[in-house]
């Protein structure tokens, strides 16, 4: 169905589901593969088994100098798969640190300045929501739209604005933003287009999914964004020249930086995003070559490659593992790839944004998603026809969540070994005859080294980031020079290592819930950072307080010097409380920008893209009315609400809409409009508002109410 002037014209693009049984026909090696990209894999990959490797052999030294136990080798696997975690992330930052100082191009002919290419081809931008602040969303929105003009080019891109969204009074607020939108730049290009789905089917995935089946053939490739997402005009073209470029390619990647937080916990994440990210990243697309990665937002698709390729099949068993596909991103990936198209990453091309959650709370709520989401790729994971390197990406996304109990795990039985050597009598001598008994011990001095090297290990990337600063100019003055900018690193690192035991308590609650069958469901993202009470916080936090304080009574009880060595993770989970107050509050996170301190240059210096979304986002957002009163009151949105709705359910075809016959029957019911206003839930309220003829009844009922009223009167 076409709807002049709020959709173009339909054009359909097949989009089957795939099979995770049956591999596709397997296409030649992408050509846009770089050199040598075997022997980085193999420097990567091949370092980190060196490294696993040793560290292991010193671990056994440690808790099985005399002979294996069994608390010995339990501590000994763990330490294996969380050394290698590490390793391997060290190794691809070692990429990523040479990488950059050799300056190695972009890739794929892409260049950060010079002329802007000349656009062949049409692209459409894409901008998910669901239930997010319309005036936040269409704030992005405005600024992409004028940097995308700046280009000169704005002819050869449309907008959509794709909503999911079921609260109504979000909903008639987005219509009537959308339509503000439209007004103030009339004719103009890009082009701005609105759609709503009634039923959110399969969540983001099948939103995007839904418009590649609609709308698809149109468009030869389409740009992926996230409700906080901003992005260069210039960035998204040379990214769309550079696809029109390479054919072979199916996905093109940025590096989004964090930007705009004003929490301190949203600076520490920007600050880290900024300086660290960069080196991680420039590693992972190092070595990743053309088996690259998707993170869901802020990337150009080839849209045949992701019809032909990426839809996502039904998980099979119960929630939380199966059903619809949650972390779809990397699986439609994978799913490109196994069907023979490259997949790059462009970190260093910049004019890519995002959002940090304001607070550790926040960013648990969101984690909990993709925890599940990442979690449920066990069921992918043996999907025929996967390149290697994709299955790779599937068990680092599993792996991210799976190590924080590994983590807490590794820490008990280390307690578990201290209290064995402290209060359990060792056997000198065992039922297998020997001249010299085995005596249980814990080697102390090198435990010590082995936690210096892991630690080592764990930082490197940070000094890594910290050196390429201090070569780098721009990034230096952006940071407020060396030495706050090395002040800014040990802050962060301090914070970060306190919250870290907190977070990891927090991933493995999250972890054991979806193992128990617990779903996620699906929230919105909270964008904005307000104080939190304190009352809401002890609530949340007084049990990781609670454990930190026995985990304390426990080592001391057992020496103090197993407390000592325990001392970082103790303090951490002691002092949750105040650290989430602390690190959720604007005005330390606004004192230390006043100091220089967790700088970056897009704070610093914002360009015009961060500028026009910080203008358009300031001021306070009036609340948003509720959605009949909103929609009776103002006859033009009205009008472009009902050119908008969806077409009538088939009788006998569709399903029953059980909230809408509800929703009618308490219209029919009601004498006022005010009681139907108070008696409708939301789901019934966007029911009513989602078909004519509940529309016809409110209007009739709003008539009545104005006709007694001026009798009244």
């Amino acid at each position: 169905m076409t709807l002049p002037g709020y959709l173009p014209a339909e054009a359909p693009l097949a989009m089957p589901v795939q099979s995770l049984g049956v591999a596709p026909k397997r296409g030649p090696r992408p050509v846009t593969a770089p050199r040598g990209l075997f022997f980085r894999r193999l420097f990567v990959i091949g370092g980190a088994v060196i490294m696993t490797a040793g560290g292991g052999a010193e671990m056994y030294k440690v808790f099985n100098g005399n002979g294996p136990s069994v608390l010995g080798i339990l501590i000994l696997i763990l330490f294996l798969v969380l050394f290698a975690w590490i390793a391997l992330s060290f190794m691809s930052a070692v990429g990523g640190f040479f990488a950059s100082l050799a300056g190695g191009g972009l890739g794929l002919g892409i260049t950060r300045n010079g002329p802007l290419p000349q656009l062949r081809h049409r692209t459409a931008l894409l901008m998910p929501t669901y239930n997010e602040e319309p005036a936040r969303v269409m704030a992005g929105l405005k600024a992409i739209h004028h940097s995308l003009a700046a280009t000169g080019q704005g002819e050869n891109f449309d907008i959509f604005i794709l909503s999911d969204t079921t609260d109504p009074d979000v909903w008639i607020a987005e219509e009537a933003a959308f339509l503000a939108f439209r007004a103030e730049i009339g004719a103009g290009a890009p082009r701005l287009f609105y759609r709503r789905r009634a039923k959110n089917i399969d969540r983001k995935a099948g939103n995007i999914a839904e418009w590649v089946r609609r709308f698809g053939a149109a468009y030869p490739q389409m740009l992926t964004l996230d409700a906080d997402s901003l992005m260069e005009g210039e960035t998204v073209l040379r990214m769309a020249a550079a696809m029109e470029a390479h054919p072979g390619v199916g996905l093109l990647q940025t590096l989004p930086v964090i930007a705009g937080g004003t929490s301190l916990f949203a600076r520490m994440q920007q600050f880290a995003g900024r300086i660290y990210g960069p080196v991680i990243a420039q590693g992972i697309a190092w070595w990743h070559g053309s088996e690259g990665n998707y993170w869901g937002h802020n990337a150009v698709i080839r849209t045949q490659a992701f019809a032909e390729q990426a839809g996502l099949p039904h998980l099979k068993g119960r929630k939380p593992f199966g059903g619809a596909v949650l972390s779809h991103d990397f699986v439609e990936a994978a799913l490109m790839r196994r069907g023979g198209w490259a997949i790059h990453m462009v970190p260093a091309l910049g004019g890519s944004y995002e959002e940090s959650p304001p607070s550790l709370t926040d960013v648990a709520i969101r984690d909990r998603r993709w925890a599940q989401g990442n979690l449920q790729h066990v069921g992918v994971l043996p999907a025929r026809g996967l390149h290697w390197v994709s299955r790779l990406h599937l068990l680092m996304g599993i792996g991210s969540y799976v190590t924080a109990p590994l983590w807490l795990l590794f820490l008990l039985v280390g307690v578990l070994v201290s209290l064995q050597s402290r209060f359990v009598q060792p056997q000198y001598f065992g039922a297998t005859k020997s001249l010299f008994p085995r005596w249980p011990q814990v080697d102390p001095v090198l435990a010590k080294w082995v936690f210096i090297g892991t630690m080592a290990v764990l930082l490197a990337p940070k000094l890594f980031a910290y050196i390429l600063l201090l070569v780098n100019g721009p990034l230096r003055r952006g940071a407020g020079g060396a030495f706050r900018a090395l002040l800014s690193l040990l802050l962060e690192t301090l914070i970060g290592g306190l919250i870290a035991p907190v977070a990891m308590l927090i991933q493995t609650e999250g972890v054991m819930q979806i193992l128990a069958g617990r779903d996620s469901g699906w929230n919105a993202q909270k964008r904005d950072g307000d104080a939190v009470p304190l009352r809401l916080v002890w609530r949340q936090y007084w049990r990781f307080m609670a454990t930190g304080v026995i985990l304390a009574v426990i080592a001391y009880a057992v020496s103090p010097a197993l407390f000592l060595w325990m001392t970082p993770v103790l303090l951490g989970l002691v002092l949750a409380v105040p650290l989430v107050m602390l690190t959720a509050s604007s005005r330390v996170g606004v004192a230390l920008q006043r100091m220089g301190l967790l700088s970056i240059p897009e704070e610093r210096q914002p360009n015009a893209i961060l500028q026009s979304a910080a203008a358009l986002r300031s001021g306070s957002t009036p609340p948003i009315p509720h959605a009949i009163r909103h929609l009776l009151g103002d006859a033009a949105l009205l009008a472009a609400h009902r050119a908008m709705l969806p077409p009538a359910r088939r009788p006998g075809q569709d399903p029953i809409d059980v909230p809408l016959l509800v929703g009618l029957t308490k219209l029919a019911e009601t004498d006022s409009l005010q009681k139907a206003i108070d008696q409708l839930s939301k789901q019934e309220t966007a029911a009513v508002l989602g078909s004519a003829e509940g529309l016809d009844r409110l209007q009739a009922m709003a008539r009545d109410f104005a006709v007694l009223s001026l009798g009244d009167g």
